[in-house]
């Protein structure tokens, strides 16, 4: 119900946090039936380990521990491979704004290189940055209090980071845009969307984007949510061209999104998307 996070393994079995029934669904690759991986089967909230409260994201390792925003619970919980609960990794089940809590987050990103989790804090407009074995955390973007300046980030949803260039992509929803963050500076760039924050549905505009990937080219693929559509952007290019739904139309056949907050590839470049208001992952052919 509402998922808001796909992801697939290594072998293209499907992850999904299907945030509505505070669990993640684990579809084996072919599978039309899910099994309950993280929080309770029954769709059950809370705050104890063996629970969760409206999942946002979902990320697989390779060893098959699996990484939850755990959004309303303000924390990232990790459950390893067939554990019935999960350890908190980063936030203290609370919401806070020191350098050891978090306020809703709703995205996570690994850098393989150094072991550094990367995390929206949405709520708190920045994001955060843990190394392994590390409860508190480092502010590397944003922090700076709600804005649209170029010091300030404005509820980012979505990130991933170059390892190569040392820079952070980020979707800021409220102002509709995404902008880079190289780490250490002080200020951002509008990468693509309206460097006012005005929302648009022209090619180089987004309306209410929720969550970015990146495929092995540097090309950007971004569910654009309000628009109703995935837009595939081209390294260093700002134009957008849509490669799933339609723009500015809502709907349910097999052409069309209904508020999509996120996207996956697998080993093939084939598209995945949260289709949220759909509540269902929908499969689109490379593009």
């Amino acid at each position: 119900m509402g998922p808001r996070g796909v992801t697939l393994d290594w072998s293209h079995s499907i992850y999904v946090a299907d945030s509505g029934n505070n669990r993640v669904q684990y579809y084996p690759r072919g599978a039309l039936s899910g099994i309950t991986v993280c929080g309770q089967s029954n769709g059950a909230s809370g705050s104890d380990a063996s629970h969760l409260f409206n999942p946002w994201k979902v990320m697989v390792e390779n060893e098959g521990d699996i990484y939850v925003v755990d959004r309303n619970n303000h924390r990232i919980q990790l459950w390893k491979f067939n554990s019935s609960f999960g350890l908190t990794v980063a936030g203290l089940g609370v919401l806070g704004s020191n350098d050891s809590q978090l306020y809703r987050p709703q995205d996570i990103f690994r850098d393989e290189k150094s072991g550094a989790l990367y995390i929206a804090d949405t709520y708190n407009h920045r994001i955060m940055r843990y190394f392994r074995n590390e409860s508190t955390g480092a502010v590397v973007a944003g922090g700076n209090g709600a804005g649209n300046s170029n010091i300030q980030l404005y509820y980012p949803t979505g990130i991933r980071f170059g390892v190569s260039t040392d820079t952070l992509m980020i979707i800021n929803y409220q102002t509709n845009n995404i902008v880079q963050w190289k780490i250490g500076d002080r200020n951002r760039t509008v990468f693509t969307g309206n460097i006012n924050g005005i929302a648009g549905s022209t090619s180089t505009q987004l309306s209410g984007p929720e969550c970015l990937i990146t495929d092995p080219m540097g090309n950007l693929y971004v569910a654009d949510g309000s628009n109703h559509r995935v837009q595939f952007f081209l390294p260093d290019q700002p134009n957008g061209i849509t490669i799933a739904g339609k723009t500015a139309i809502s709907g349910y056949n097999s052409t069309l999104l209904y508020h999509p907050i996120d996207v996956a590839l697998d080993t093939q470049l084939n598209l995945y998307v949260a289709d949220t208001l759909n509540h269902r992952i929908q499969k689109f052919l490379r593009y």
